[in-house]
């Protein structure tokens, strides 16, 4: 049905596989930073109109593609489709974040909570079906979800928060209904991830985008057990293909040992980790051990050429000797930004970061060679 894969630098990343150049993407990299998505999405009129249709979506997440030489794409969606897909209304204005309808804020709204009917969003896979058809295997596709933590403090709050102080009242006051709700939407995303999986998407990544304002315990307990959940239920491959499973947290360094039990393949660092620290607790050998991926601060790209070439090449001189053993598996990094692409990103800038990582990374494999 699709079409060989001519690119698979980042699949073999994932598994943690030699390659000959360090693969990036970026977070957000279809997006508003670039011109012609800000003419798509005014031609959709807003949006959840770009989301929704299939070809608006497919058009948006190629759009990156054919500017820049990236490794991978990422489906064109958004974190809280299944929220909506529960009937929790979701809109956009714009220039303002995510909005709900209706938040979940007493027991009576968590009890009407259950996993939705797929075919809800069904445009997310036919989306996905779709873009991975027009890519024409030149490289994977990755789909997504927000991790069950991080949709419930969108589904709690009703937007986005400074102090998340209504969800994290009902972490505190009645934990059982955090927990009911945090099951479901584990449940949830699991399904919407295997449907993804199933409609053409070849690795999938789960954006713990709010787990690090968490207290430790609490952490453990409301996000990283929520985040397992999901991965125990998440295909390990389709039609005979492994499928990667990546994990980010925001704000997650601080419990990279504990996230090292996750079964995924992939753990995602922002930019305040130090990558050749993370390499050694979960990154080098062992039953647990991971690819990386990230970490450059998404600000460096407001820096002159000769300042992003200089920070990308930090940040692989941070990971280290690249491992180049074709015959077994090792220490592998995926380049990404420590966090989403900013709307005011220079498209030119990404061009530079581009062309940097995988010159300096070739660079890295033959001088060990």
């Amino acid at each position: 049905m699709f079409a060989p894969l001519q690119n698979d630098t980042f699949l073999r990343a994932c598994l943690r596989q030699a390659t000959d150049h360090t693969p990036v993407w970026l977070m957000r990299q279809a997006g508003r930073y670039l011109p012609e998505y800000r003419a798509t999405r005014a031609q959709a009129g807003s949006f959840m109109g770009l989301a929704t249709n299939t070809d608006y979506a497919t058009e948006v997440t190629l759009q990156p593609l054919a500017r820049y030489p990236l490794d991978a794409a990422i489906l064109f969606s958004d974190i809280l489709t299944v929220p909506d897909a529960m009937g929790l209304g979701l809109s956009f204005a714009l220039g303002e974040g995510p909005r709900f309808a209706t938040p979940v804020r007493d027991e009576a709204a968590v009890a009407k909570l259950e996993v939705p009917d797929m075919n809800k969003l069904r445009y997310v896979f036919d989306a996905v079906t779709s873009i991975r058809k027009a890519l024409n295997g030149r490289v994977p596709l990755i789909g997504f979800s927000g991790s069950p933590w991080t949709l419930a403090c969108y589904m709690v709050e009703g937007a986005g928060s400074d102090d998340y102080r209504l969800v994290k009242t009902m972490l505190y006051q009645r934990p059982d209904l955090m927990h009911k709700m945090l099951t479901v939407n584990a449940d949830a995303v699991a399904t919407y991830l295997n449907a993804q999986i199933e409609a053409g998407a070849q690795a999938v990544m789960i954006f713990d985008s709010w787990g690090g304002v968490l207290a430790d315990a609490a952490f453990k307990t409301f996000s990283l057990a929520y985040t397992a959940r999901v991965l125990s239920q998440l295909k390990r491959e389709h039609e005979g293909v492994k499928i990667p499973r990546l994990v980010f947290t925001k704000g997650g360094g601080q419990w990279l040992e504990a996230m090292a039990q996750l079964d995924c393949e992939v753990l995602g660092l922002d930019w305040t980790v130090n990558l050749a620290r993370a390499r050694a607790l979960v990154g080098e050998d062992g039953p647990h051990a991971k690819a990386l991926q990230g970490n450059l601060d998404p600000n460096v790209l407001f820096a002159n050429p000769a300042q992003i070439e200089a920070e990308v090449a930090a940040v692989l001189d941070s990971f280290g000797a690249p491992h180049t053993d074709a015959n077994r598996p090792g220490p592998a990094h995926i380049f990404n930004l420590g966090h989403g692409i900013s709307q005011h990103t220079p498209p030119e800038s990404v061009e530079v970061l581009v062309r940097a990582v995988h010159a300096h990374s070739r660079k890295m494999r033959m001088a060990r060679g």
